[in-house]
């Protein structure tokens, strides 16, 4: 009988079931589907990387390495393995202002890579070339094909012979000025040793890559000693393909425990009250049974089966959805997907997700129970007895003469609010959350838009970008800089402390390169101090006016150098002047030349190692915009998916609560329209409040998100004018919509039956 009654009850309120089921599904899914991201990209990357043999340290120098070095290398107790490599950048024959990235390892165990198609890595090779996968499918290059690549005015000429996925090259970018890999105009490619050899005609590996679990200053101090020399050691923390995954784990988490967990928060509370007035309203039902002799426990078993049945059935969905979410986000055509050049994406299931679940399948039986204990107090005959609201004392504001020269609906819609606190807060509490997502969303948009004017059309003022080739004299660096009439820069690697930064040396005089501040402002660089990153300034405790001292890898010098401000970047870098770098004792030969002559003018020339255009790097921003606007649409569609759900169920039941009163004032002759207008209006005013407190609430998660996902780039968050426009409208129109729907439901009163039995 009783499971007979429990199909009825879900399909009387099927609204209010569909609607629950709804709010569980999109809070688990959300839940489960951005923190399903960060473990799956946690899991994958590391396995990939431990495949790869991605390295633990790389051991640099100018000067290279001798096998000699390797082997002394190889002998130091908690090394586990330990071999030469090189990576240079070099241009594509035939593939106009294509480049990538070659590689040589003389350990394919160590930095390797993994063979997705054609013939496995050869060591003795002498005329092969492992492409990357994705570079080769996106120019249409395929196994057996000729690729000449050029460096230095070296030809490095073979048959791709494998398509490959490599760890050391997951994210693959010309470097970090680029944000999103670009297969189209770069990729990697690996070659042999022998055949480095025999092309270049010798051999210089400026890196030793080693495999190790030995502490920072452990690790150094043992190489010290074994090589006899100070050199610069880069940690994997440091490599750009294990900083970016790390990165977007650690993002993941972020925003894993804010926006998931409102979405989550939100649901929960909304079950409350709905599960609360939906026993409210079957009370009558709950008497009758317990009049005819069911035992409580039976009651409460059937009620709470159907609070259950909720749980159950929105969690199973939301789980999907969450796997949905994370395999967009994961998947080849994907955000990670475009990012990450990964062999294949598993999706994991983490446990505390697992946890979760479980726990609101628990806890929505545990308000269903608690809903319908409370209705169960007292004797068959107290059950029987409709559920009447608390008796609410007068609001101060009643006993006034200006509350009796209100407008009925406004004196109305104060009483019944201050009536129904629970359902008010909970409506309130919609319409922020709502309101904050939106604005999350929309802001996020807004400070990546800025942070593209700010940084790349105003700070680089150059068209292209000139690298000038190691060995360059500086007569052919003064000749290619006074031909192209562009300012110039040196990047020095030095360390403060045991951190490894870039000190950037420029010589500015027409202006193709500008320095903005953490106000947005121009700075020109002082010529008595050196200009620092916020977050060097943060991790040292720098401000204006302190020293510190820095010292060049390899170099047993030390430099101290006075704080004379501090720059936006999106690298840890030290910005000097030429005047102040010559003053502290630093040589200076340009290594780039910045310029407004566009890369298709600038031509091939003894000392021009490469050239890279902005234009490259503001459509590789452009590519991540793209994936972007993506997510920001998916989030305002869920907000305002769960704005509507939250919102439709708690007016929908909170109608029903006053079925009686709606229909007394047809009674007194208030027509549809005027009823429309009281329930319109009190959703009105609770949204504004929600908006005024939804719209600061916003602003302060958005500057906490920006803060924690974007501070490698030193973001600021922004608001635009149209975000706080849009936002408003769109969390109006949701609660405009849902009143206007819930109102529509007075035409169908039946004033007779309504009445009947009214106490």
């Amino acid at each position: 009988m009783l499971l007979k009654k429990l199909w009825r009850t879900m399909g009387l309120y099927r609204a209010q079931f569909i609607s629950m089921v709804i709010m569980i599904t999109l809070g688990v899914g959300v839940f489960v589907g951005f923190n399903m991201e960060w473990v799956s990209i946690e899991k994958n990357t590391s396995s990939f990387f431990e495949k790869t043999g991605l390295a633990d340290y790389k051991i640099v120098s100018e000067t290279g390495f001798t096998s000699d070095d390797v082997a002394s290398v190889s002998k130091i107790d908690g090394i586990d393995a330990a071999a030469r490599f090189i990576s240079i950048t070099a241009d594509v024959k035939g593939f106009d202002g294509d480049t990538v990235t070659l590689a040589v390892t003389e350990n394919e165990k160590i930095n390797g890579f993994t063979v997705t198609d054609g013939s496995p890595y050869d060591a003795l090779s002498d005329d092969g070339i492992w492409l990357s996968d994705k570079y080769a499918a996106s120019n249409g290059i395929k196994l057996g094909d000729k690729l000449t690549l050029v460096y230095k005015n070296i030809e490095i000429s073979g048959e791709v012979r494998g398509l490959v996925k490599s760890g050391e090259y997951l994210i693959c970018v010309r470097d970090e000025s680029q944000l999103m890999p670009d297969s189209d105009t770069h990729g990697f490619a690996y070659i042999s040793p022998e055949m480095y050899k025999k092309t270049v005609g010798f051999e210089y590996y400026p890196q030793i890559c080693v495999l190790s679990d030995l502490e920072k200053d452990e690790f150094t101090e043992k190489v010290d000693s074994a090589l006899g020399s100070t050199l610069m050691i880069l940690t994997k923390d440091e490599d750009i393909s294990y900083a970016g995954a790390s990165g977007e784990i650690d993002e993941g988490k972020t925003t894993g425990s804010i926006l998931p967990v409102l979405f989550l928060l939100i649901a929960v509370l909304t079950m409350v009250t709905t599960m609360h007035r939906l026993a409210a309203k079957e009370k009558i039902q709950i008497g009758t049974l317990k009049a005819l002799g069911f035992k409580d426990r039976r009651i409460i078993r059937h009620y709470t089966s159907y609070a259950a049945m909720i749980g159950v059935v929105g969690s199973v969905a939301g789980c999907a959805l969450g796997y949905l979410i994370a395999w967009y986000i994961m998947n080849p055509n994907g955000m990670m997907g475009t990012y990450m050049d990964m062999p294949e994406w598993k999706l994991y299931m983490p446990i505390f997700c697992a946890v979760t679940v479980v726990c609101i399948v628990l806890l929505m039986t545990f308000i269903g129970y608690l809903s319908v204990k409370q209705m169960l107090r007292g004797t068959a005959a107290d059950a029987l007895r409709p559920y009447s609201p608390k008796k609410v004392k007068p609001l101060l504001i009643e006993k006034t003469k200006f509350f009796h020269r209100l407008p009925f609906g406004t004196r109305w819609n104060m009483r019944d609010t201050m009536r129904h606190k629970s359902r008010t807060a909970m409506s309130l509490i919609g319409t922020v959350g709502c309101m904050v997502l939106i604005v999350c969303a929309l802001g996020m948009k807004d400070t990546m838009k800025s942070f593209l004017d700010i940084y790349y059309n105003k700070a680089m003022n150059y068209a292209s970008r000139i690298y000038i080739s190691e060995d360059a004299s500086e007569n052919t660096a003064n000749s290619l800089t006074d031909k192209y009439a562009g300012d110039t820069s040196k990047t020095i690697s030095v360390q403060i402390d045991d951190k490894a930064v870039s000190l950037d040396i420029f010589d500015i005089s027409d202006d193709n390169v500008r320095f903005i501040d953490k106000k947005n402002n121009f700075v020109s660089l002082s010529d008595d101090g050196a200009y620092i990153c916020e977050r060097i300034a943060d991790e040292f405790g720098l401000k204006k006016g302190d020293t510190f001292t820095v010292s060049p890898y390899g170099d047993d010098k030390e430099y101290e150098l006075r704080v004379a401000g501090m720059l936006r970047s999106v690298s840890e870098n030290i910005s000097v002047s030429r005047a102040y770098a010559e003053k502290l004792g630093f040589e200076y030969i340009p290594d780039s030349i910045y310029t407004k002559t566009e890369k298709g003018d600038i031509v091939a020339a003894d000392g021009v190692k490469s050239v890279q255009s902005k234009q490259m790097i503001m459509d590789s921003f452009d590519s991540f915009m793209e994936l972007m606007n993506l997510s920001v649409a998916i989030l305002i569609i869920g907000a305002l998916g769960l704005g509507l759900v939250v919102l439709y169920n708690l007016g929908v039941m909170s109608y029903t609560e006053r079925y009686r009163e709606m229909a007394t004032l047809k009674v007194v002759g208030f027509g549809d329209g005027k009823i429309a207008s009281l329930l319109i209006g009190q959703n009105l005013w609770i949204s504004i409040v929600g908006i005024i407190i939804g719209l600061p609430l916003g602003a302060g998660v958005l500057v906490y998100l920006v803060k924690a996902l974007a501070s490698e780039y030193e973001m600021k968050a922004v608001l635009g004018p149209l975000t706080y426009i849009f936002s408003i409208l769109l969390t109006l129109s949701v609660s405009l919509f849902v009143s206007a729907r819930v109102a529509k439901k007075n035409r169908k009163i039946d004033m007779v039956e309504a009445l009947k039995g009214a106490e």
